[in-house]
């Protein structure tokens, strides 16, 4: 209990001895005892007045089963890591920004006229395949301004 040891407790005493005094240790422990015994007195008429409010209820309890030192952060996890999980379904690809809007020039350019819709359709394929190696999924910035502009990369600029 709050990780009281024998030698603790000892020293504890020990200490209480040199700041009380050896006149006033004998009134001291009586407190003490007073003490101990009105606190177990108190959690008693607790227990008798759960018992008495629950009913036959009280005895059928599994008190263990409520104890929260059995929540040991470590065993959770292991049991939840351990556990059979159901097989995963893969998710749908939401398409980036770039290809959305590529998805959509290349749709106006299939209702545009003829002259209209060779330009939306270099727009398209310029967004599309332009696209550096490094520009990450997140970056649609570079292939806004290639739809927007219908300007190639150029990799030796920068």
């Amino acid at each position: 209990m709050f990780g009281l040891t024998f030698e603790k407790l000892l020293l504890i005493g020990v200490i209480a001895a040199f700041i009380i005094g050896p006149d006033k240790l004998p009134q001291a422990a009586e407190q003490l005892a007073r003490a101990v015994h009105w606190v177990r007195g108190q959690a008693d008429s607790a227990k008798g007045r759960l018992r008495e409010e629950m009913g036959e209820e009280f005895d059928d309890i599994d008190w263990k089963q409520l104890d929260p030192r059995q929540y040991d952060p470590r065993r959770i996890i292991r049991d939840a890591l351990l556990e059979d999980l159901p097989p995963a379904t893969p998710a749908k690809k939401k398409p980036t920004k770039s290809e959305r809007l590529a998805q959509s020039a290349a749709a106006r350019a299939a209702e545009a006229p003829a002259e209209a819709g060779a330009a939306a359709g270099v727009t398209a394929a310029v967004a599309s395949s332009s696209r550096p190696a490094w520009a990450s999924e997140g970056s649609d910035e570079v292939a806004v301004s290639q739809v927007e502009l219908g300007a190639p990369f150029d990799s030796e600029a920068t």
